[in-house]
């Protein structure tokens, strides 16, 4: 079965990269991209992805209040965060709204890991 995946993140050379990246396991699909906050709440309503990964800090809101907003919207659906930094307090309100995922942003294995981990209904931090 393919699983279909939304990206959000303003920078388009991320959003390319993590593209690249996802699309590398044959059974992953990237249907659609996001660029800010906004979008990614409309997008994913619209072509109701598999999982999100969604940028922390993205224009129009952040990562925690745009997933607070997709976990009313697609409550089934699971999101990894990713930040530049995880701290205690960053986790603690990824769980308050409902965050599965968190990856820092520059661990590419573990986006990979962060992925692969949500899919099979678990959570994941690293």
């Amino acid at each position: 079965m393919l699983v279909r995946i939304l990206i959000a993140d303003d920078s388009q050379a991320v959003r390319h990269s993590l593209h690249g990246l996802l699309e590398q396991n044959p059974n992953w699909k990237v249907c659609v991209e996001a660029v800010d906050a906004p979008d990614a709440i409309i997008k994913a309503q619209q072509f109701k992805p598999d999982i999100i990964i969604l940028d922390f800090i993205i224009p129009g809101m952040t990562g925690v209040e745009a997933a607070r907003v997709l976990g009313r919207v697609l409550p089934s659906t699971p999101i990894l965060l990713l930040p530049l930094e995880i701290t205690t307090q960053l986790l603690e309100q990824a769980r308050n709204v409902g965050i599965k995922g968190v990856v820092q942003k520059t661990d590419i294995r573990g986006m990979v890991s962060g992925v692969g981990a949500l899919l099979r209904q678990k959570t994941f931090c690293n």
